[in-house]
Protein backbone atom coordinates (compact mmCIF):
# COMPACT_ATOMS: atom_id res chain seq x y z
CA UNK A 1 0.00 0.00 0.00
CA UNK A 2 1.38 3.43 -0.85
CA UNK A 3 2.29 6.27 1.99
CA UNK A 4 -1.06 8.15 0.22
CA UNK A 5 -3.20 5.19 0.69
CA UNK A 6 -1.88 4.73 4.31
CA UNK A 7 -2.39 8.19 5.35
CA UNK A 8 -5.94 8.33 3.56
CA UNK A 9 -6.69 5.42 6.24
CA UNK A 10 -5.25 7.08 8.95
CA UNK A 11 -7.22 10.33 8.74
CA UNK A 12 -10.29 8.18 7.76
CA UNK A 13 -10.15 7.04 11.42
CA UNK A 14 -8.68 9.95 12.99
CA UNK A 15 -12.38 11.71 11.37
CA UNK A 16 -14.27 8.87 12.46
CA UNK A 17 -13.31 8.75 15.80
CA UNK A 18 -13.62 12.47 16.91
CA UNK A 19 -16.98 12.21 14.94
CA UNK A 20 -18.43 9.52 17.80
CA UNK A 21 -16.90 11.55 20.22
CA UNK A 22 -18.22 14.52 19.52
CA UNK A 23 -21.28 12.57 19.39
CA UNK A 24 -20.62 11.15 22.64
CA UNK A 25 -20.05 14.06 24.45
CA UNK A 26 -23.25 16.09 22.68
CA UNK A 27 -25.82 13.71 23.86
CA UNK A 28 -24.01 13.66 27.57
CA UNK A 29 -24.55 17.29 27.13
CA UNK A 30 -28.52 17.00 26.57
CA UNK A 31 -29.19 14.06 29.43
CA UNK A 32 -27.31 16.88 32.23
CA UNK A 33 -29.68 19.39 30.39
CA UNK A 34 -32.35 17.03 30.94
CA UNK A 35 -31.84 15.38 34.60
CA UNK A 36 -30.77 19.05 35.80
CA UNK A 37 -34.61 20.57 34.26
CA UNK A 38 -35.41 17.32 36.48
CA UNK A 39 -34.28 18.55 39.49
CA UNK A 40 -31.20 16.70 39.64
CA UNK A 41 -33.11 13.13 40.12
CA UNK A 42 -30.75 10.38 39.89
CA UNK A 43 -33.44 8.42 38.26
CA UNK A 44 -32.53 10.70 34.83
CA UNK A 45 -28.94 9.27 35.38
CA UNK A 46 -26.88 11.24 32.14
CA UNK A 47 -25.07 8.28 31.79
CA UNK A 48 -28.26 6.53 30.63
CA UNK A 49 -29.90 8.82 28.94
CA UNK A 50 -26.73 9.57 26.67
CA UNK A 51 -26.29 5.96 25.99
CA UNK A 52 -29.73 5.17 25.19
CA UNK A 53 -29.61 7.03 21.92
CA UNK A 54 -26.05 6.70 21.34
CA UNK A 55 -27.23 2.80 21.26
CA UNK A 56 -30.10 3.29 19.28
CA UNK A 57 -28.11 5.35 16.76
CA UNK A 58 -25.79 2.29 16.13
CA UNK A 59 -28.46 -0.18 15.43
CA UNK A 60 -30.40 1.95 13.32
CA UNK A 61 -27.58 2.29 11.23
CA UNK A 62 -26.42 -0.85 11.33
CA UNK A 63 -22.69 0.40 13.03
CA UNK A 64 -20.43 -1.86 14.46
CA UNK A 65 -19.55 -1.06 18.23
CA UNK A 66 -15.91 -1.15 17.23
CA UNK A 67 -16.49 1.57 14.63
CA UNK A 68 -17.25 3.76 17.93
CA UNK A 69 -14.99 2.66 19.71
CA UNK A 70 -12.55 4.40 17.90
CA UNK A 71 -14.13 7.17 19.67
CA UNK A 72 -15.14 5.72 22.99
CA UNK A 73 -11.56 4.42 23.63
CA UNK A 74 -10.64 8.38 23.82
CA UNK A 75 -12.95 9.18 25.99
CA UNK A 76 -11.96 5.68 28.10
CA UNK A 77 -8.45 7.06 28.63
CA UNK A 78 -9.78 9.97 30.30
CA UNK A 79 -11.11 7.90 33.19
CA UNK A 80 -7.23 7.63 34.25
CA UNK A 81 -7.05 11.47 34.82
CA UNK A 82 -10.44 11.85 35.95
CA UNK A 83 -9.68 9.21 38.75
CA UNK A 84 -6.19 11.13 39.62
CA UNK A 85 -8.19 14.49 39.86
CA UNK A 86 -10.32 12.92 43.14
CA UNK A 87 -7.10 13.75 44.71
CA UNK A 88 -8.34 17.30 45.06
CA UNK A 89 -11.03 16.48 47.49
CA UNK A 90 -9.44 13.66 49.25
CA UNK A 91 -6.26 16.43 50.52
CA UNK A 92 -9.08 18.90 51.32
CA UNK A 93 -10.72 16.13 53.28
CA UNK A 94 -7.77 13.90 54.70
CA UNK A 95 -8.73 14.21 58.09
CA UNK A 96 -12.03 12.70 57.85
CA UNK A 97 -10.67 9.80 55.58
CA UNK A 98 -7.84 9.25 58.23
CA UNK A 99 -10.50 8.84 61.69
CA UNK A 100 -11.91 6.32 59.19
CA UNK A 101 -9.52 4.16 58.56
CA UNK A 102 -10.50 1.00 60.36
CA UNK A 103 -13.75 0.96 59.25
CA UNK A 104 -13.46 1.82 55.70
CA UNK A 105 -10.85 -1.60 55.69
CA UNK A 106 -13.51 -3.93 57.35
CA UNK A 107 -15.61 -2.25 54.68
CA UNK A 108 -13.33 -2.77 52.03
CA UNK A 109 -12.97 -6.50 52.19
CA UNK A 110 -16.38 -7.45 52.88
CA UNK A 111 -17.48 -4.80 50.20
CA UNK A 112 -15.28 -6.15 47.62
CA UNK A 113 -16.05 -10.49 48.44
CA UNK A 114 -19.76 -9.61 47.97
CA UNK A 115 -19.62 -7.98 44.78
CA UNK A 116 -17.63 -10.81 43.59
CA UNK A 117 -19.27 -13.45 44.90
CA UNK A 118 -22.84 -11.85 44.20
CA UNK A 119 -22.13 -11.51 40.51
CA UNK A 120 -20.62 -15.24 39.92
CA UNK A 121 -23.81 -16.73 41.58
CA UNK A 122 -26.27 -14.45 39.67
CA UNK A 123 -24.22 -15.67 36.43
CA UNK A 124 -24.60 -19.31 37.69
CA UNK A 125 -27.98 -18.98 38.53
CA UNK A 126 -28.81 -17.85 35.02
CA UNK A 127 -27.54 -20.29 33.20
CA UNK A 128 -24.54 -18.30 31.39
CA UNK A 129 -21.13 -19.30 30.14
CA UNK A 130 -18.58 -19.74 31.87
CA UNK A 131 -16.63 -17.08 29.90
CA UNK A 132 -19.62 -14.21 30.54
CA UNK A 133 -19.72 -15.33 34.51
CA UNK A 134 -15.75 -14.29 34.37
CA UNK A 135 -16.70 -11.23 32.65
CA UNK A 136 -19.31 -10.39 35.05
CA UNK A 137 -16.77 -11.51 38.10
CA UNK A 138 -15.61 -7.63 38.48
CA UNK A 139 -18.57 -5.68 37.62
CA UNK A 140 -17.79 -3.63 40.54
CA UNK A 141 -14.35 -2.15 39.38
CA UNK A 142 -13.58 0.75 37.01
CA UNK A 143 -13.93 0.08 33.47
CA UNK A 144 -10.12 -0.09 32.64
CA UNK A 145 -9.89 -2.41 35.48
CA UNK A 146 -12.35 -4.69 34.68
CA UNK A 147 -11.31 -5.13 31.51
CA UNK A 148 -7.82 -6.18 32.54
CA UNK A 149 -9.37 -8.50 34.89
CA UNK A 150 -11.71 -9.93 32.79
CA UNK A 151 -8.99 -10.60 29.99
CA UNK A 152 -6.34 -12.11 32.79
CA UNK A 153 -9.02 -14.66 34.00
CA UNK A 154 -10.65 -15.77 30.32
CA UNK A 155 -13.41 -13.76 30.11
CA UNK A 156 -14.60 -11.20 27.52
CA UNK A 157 -13.01 -7.50 28.07
CA UNK A 158 -15.59 -5.91 25.89
CA UNK A 159 -18.44 -7.43 27.87
CA UNK A 160 -17.25 -6.34 31.11
CA UNK A 161 -17.30 -3.15 30.70
CA UNK A 162 -20.62 -3.58 29.35
CA UNK A 163 -21.35 -4.91 33.37
CA UNK A 164 -19.34 -2.47 34.84
CA UNK A 165 -21.38 0.53 33.23
CA UNK A 166 -25.28 -0.94 33.94
CA UNK A 167 -23.90 -2.10 37.30
CA UNK A 168 -22.52 1.62 37.64
CA UNK A 169 -25.48 2.93 36.26
CA UNK A 170 -27.78 1.03 38.60
CA UNK A 171 -26.06 1.87 41.55
CA UNK A 172 -26.22 5.49 40.60
CA UNK A 173 -29.69 5.92 40.07
CA UNK A 174 -30.56 3.55 42.62
CA UNK A 175 -28.38 3.80 45.77
CA UNK A 176 -29.53 7.11 47.36
CA UNK A 177 -33.34 5.53 47.69
CA UNK A 178 -31.65 2.44 49.05
CA UNK A 179 -29.64 4.18 51.89
CA UNK A 180 -33.23 6.39 52.60
CA UNK A 181 -34.80 3.32 52.90
CA UNK A 182 -31.77 1.78 55.63
CA UNK A 183 -32.06 4.87 57.17
CA UNK A 184 -28.19 5.65 56.47
CA UNK A 185 -27.57 9.32 57.03
CA UNK A 186 -23.71 9.13 57.33
CA UNK A 187 -22.18 10.59 54.31
CA UNK A 188 -19.09 8.74 54.82
CA UNK A 189 -20.59 5.31 54.43
CA UNK A 190 -23.02 6.14 52.08
CA UNK A 191 -19.99 7.00 49.84
CA UNK A 192 -17.66 4.41 50.41
CA UNK A 193 -20.57 1.87 49.69
CA UNK A 194 -21.47 4.25 46.34
CA UNK A 195 -17.43 3.34 45.35
CA UNK A 196 -17.37 -0.17 46.03
CA UNK A 197 -20.46 -1.10 44.21
CA UNK A 198 -20.98 1.32 41.48
CA UNK A 199 -17.09 2.73 40.75
CA UNK A 200 -17.01 5.59 38.68
CA UNK A 201 -20.35 6.37 37.68
CA UNK A 202 -21.41 6.14 41.56
CA UNK A 203 -18.53 8.10 42.17
CA UNK A 204 -19.80 10.64 40.02
CA UNK A 205 -23.12 10.52 41.60
CA UNK A 206 -21.97 10.94 44.62
CA UNK A 207 -20.18 14.24 44.07
CA UNK A 208 -23.63 15.74 43.07
CA UNK A 209 -24.44 15.05 46.75
CA UNK A 210 -21.49 16.57 47.96
CA UNK A 211 -18.10 16.48 48.41
CA UNK A 212 -17.31 14.62 51.55
CA UNK A 213 -19.77 11.74 49.72
CA UNK A 214 -17.68 11.89 46.34
CA UNK A 215 -14.64 11.94 48.37
CA UNK A 216 -14.96 8.45 49.91
CA UNK A 217 -16.29 7.17 47.25
CA UNK A 218 -13.20 8.26 45.39
CA UNK A 219 -11.36 6.24 47.70
CA UNK A 220 -13.54 3.17 48.08
CA UNK A 221 -13.35 2.90 44.16
CA UNK A 222 -9.66 3.15 44.12
CA UNK A 223 -9.09 0.37 47.03
CA UNK A 224 -11.69 -1.65 45.45
CA UNK A 225 -10.32 -1.42 42.03
CA UNK A 226 -6.39 -2.12 43.13
CA UNK A 227 -7.74 -5.23 46.04
CA UNK A 228 -10.16 -6.57 43.04
CA UNK A 229 -7.38 -6.63 40.86
CA UNK A 230 -4.74 -8.27 42.50
CA UNK A 231 -6.88 -10.72 44.41
CA UNK A 232 -9.47 -11.89 41.80
CA UNK A 233 -7.11 -13.18 39.63
CA UNK A 234 -4.92 -15.02 41.89
CA UNK A 235 -8.52 -17.09 43.16
CA UNK A 236 -9.69 -17.43 40.13
CA UNK A 237 -6.93 -19.34 39.93
CA UNK A 238 -6.47 -21.23 42.71
CA UNK A 239 -10.29 -22.22 42.34
CA UNK A 240 -10.38 -23.07 38.91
Amino acid sequence: MSDIGIKLIYWDRVFEAGFWILVTLFFYYLALRIQRALGGTPLANPVLLAAAPIIGLLAAADIWVGDYMGGGQALLWLLGPATVGIAVPLYRNFARVRSALLPMAAALVIGSTVAVISAVLTGEMMGASVETIRSLAPKSVTTPIAMGIAGEIGGYPSLAAAFVILTGIVGAVFGAAFFRLLHIRDERAKGFAMGIAAHGIGTARAFQENEVQGTFSGVAMALNGIVTALVLPLLWLAFS
